[in-house]
């Protein structure tokens, strides 16, 4: 009989981590050093934005990802707010649409120029005002178009549409005390919540009701912090009531016990969660540490498998987390991390290791003739890896907003990062002033009673996937007449080519 150790199969058994070079990271920036338990960082495929240090006031960073190297101390920020921003959130439909909220008891709404700041932004483009207090949660729905979240040290969630400066609900009785996180699930129609009281929560936001709850999910005092996963389950981090830091798997079905619960060390640190829905991944860094750890999820017990740890050597104060379509596949980049250390931010890669096949007809180094080629880093492969890179969530919304006030519910518009994907061009954020009386589009179910008026009145114009208009019909159809032509003179430049070379092959052969 064999009493052999059998080792858990998973191809991401070997992921690991890696600081890209120096002069690849974000010099000088000065990190906000306010005593609140957010990331400071939020990462697009296009900018890199992190909360900073301000005088009179709060502000961000806005950096092309491109610019890496030594930012100048003159560099433009987005500062429209009167107090310290807490969190920023980029909205996952449109790369160029951030939300801040802060001190100063606000939500702000940017548009960030396609290029990024030329100088600093100081007017946004929807300021939504609803809080008593400040505003130290801001996220996005996942699939619904222009339908934000905010949560405030009032206790309160408001929900809203952007593109309206509507507020649509008022959550204030859920919260007895201070909420720690918020998320929603995969296709919005749910939310999570971690609170001071030391409860999980699952929230049906459009009725108002509470769906679920867990009491002392953690008993330990310090802040918490809960998120869904692609199947429903709910992942918490916490601390014991001997202050040992926790991870634990609920189904929500039955909150009375975890499905597995881990105790991992006594660090003070609250431990940030990053969900890997594609490959089932949940990153975990703590605030002030020096690592990650990373761990997957599965369906079979314990449902919770370290698979390794990264480690360097500052401490994090915050981090960024880029969406998977931002990705090198080539590289076999699974994840990619934004480190933020006292004045610097430090990108780093998770990477799957996997072989790199010879190129086609090249000589292979049996050749004497042929020179030993450098080798390649190990982790990259010319080929696509199909079980690492399923399709993903994209950009493009799977519902209008009032869509989704009306009771639909809608997954995420899934892409292929086969072809290195690469997205169409950002709608452009225009500001009009709502005309009721002419505007002839369906309006979103208004604020529940007792809402205040917000004072934007600004409005998001996005695109509804139909033209109309005898202006838009015409230009229309002057794009496919030349569509048309063009296609034709492909054609007939094909065929010239063709007869060209039928003559220089009976030229060389002597015929002619």
């Amino acid at each position: 009989m064999s009493f052999r150790k059998v080792v858990r199969q998973s191809k991401f058994r070997h992921v690991f981590g890696q600081p890209v070079k120096n002069d690849q990271c974000y010099e000088d920036i000065r990190v906000s050093r306010v005593t609140w338990d957010s990331t400071f960082c939020a990462v697009n495929p296009k900018f890199l934005a992190v909360i900073v240090e301000a005088s009179g006031g709060g502000a961000f960073l806005v950096l092309p990802l491109g610019k890496t190297g030594r930012v100048d101390k003159a560099s433009p920020t987005v500062c429209g707010h009167t107090g310290p921003v807490l969190d920023i959130d980029w909205c996952p439909h449109n790369d160029e649409v951030i939300a801040s909220g802060s001190e100063d008891c606000t939500v702000m709404v940017w548009q960030i120029p396609e290029n990024g700041l030329a100088s600093p932004l100081t007017e946004p483009v929807v300021v939504l005002e609803g809080h008593t207090k400040r505003v130290g949660i801001v996220t996005w729905h996942p699939t619904a178009r222009n339908v934000l979240l905010s949560a405030g040290c009032d206790n309160m969630v408001l929900i809203w549409n952007v593109g309206t400066a509507e507020e649509l609900y008022r959550l204030d009785t859920q919260h007895p005390d201070l909420i720690y996180n918020i998320c929603w699930n995969r296709n919005g129609s749910l939310f999570c919540s971690a609170c001071k009281d030391k409860s999980v929560r699952i929230i049906d936001p459009r009725r108002g009701t509470l769906v679920a709850e867990r009491e002392k999910a953690h008993e330990g005092a310090r802040p918490m912090r809960a998120i869904f996963l692609a199947d429903g389950k709910v992942f918490t981090t916490g601390f014991s009531r001997m202050s040992e830091r926790q991870l634990a798997l609920w189904d929500p079905g039955n909150l009375e016990e975890p499905m597995a619960l881990q105790e991992l060390d006594s660090s003070n640190g609250a431990l940030l969660p990053f969900y890997d829905p594609d490959s089932s991944i949940v990153y975990v860094c703590g605030k002030g540490d020096s690592s990650i750890r990373y761990f997957e999820i599965t369906d079979e017990p314990p449902y919770i498998h370290f698979l390794n740890t990264f480690t360097s050597k500052e401490p994090q104060r915050g981090m960024g987390s880029m969406p998977k379509r931002g990705l090198e596949v080539s590289k076999c980049e699974i994840a990619r991390f934004y480190k933020l250390h006292e004045r610097k931010c430090e990108p780093i890669v998770m990477t799957v290791p996997r072989k790199r096949l010879p190129a086609r007809g090249c000589r292979t180094p049996a050749d004497p003739a042929a020179p030993t080629p450098p080798q390649p880093p190990p982790a990259q492969s010319d080929l696509f890896q199909d079980d690492l890179y399923p399709d993903t969530a994209g950009p493009e919304a799977a519902l209008e907003a009032e869509e989704w006030v009306s009771g639909r519910d809608a997954d995420p518009i899934l892409i292929s990062l086969r072809e290195a994907y690469v997205p169409s061009k950002q709608r452009d954020l225009k500001v009009s002033r709502r005309n009721v009386l002419s505007d002839s589009r369906p309006t979103a179910t208004p604020a529940r009673p007792g809402a205040p008026t917000p004072a934007a009145t600004t409005a998001l114009t996005t695109a509804s996937g139909s033209l109309a208009g005898a202006g838009e019909a015409r230009k229309l159809e002057e794009v496919m007449q030349e569509l048309r032509a063009l296609r034709a003179l492909v054609k007939e430049q094909g065929e010239r080519i063709g007869r060209l070379e039928e003559q220089l092959g009976r030229l060389e052969n002597g015929d002619a």
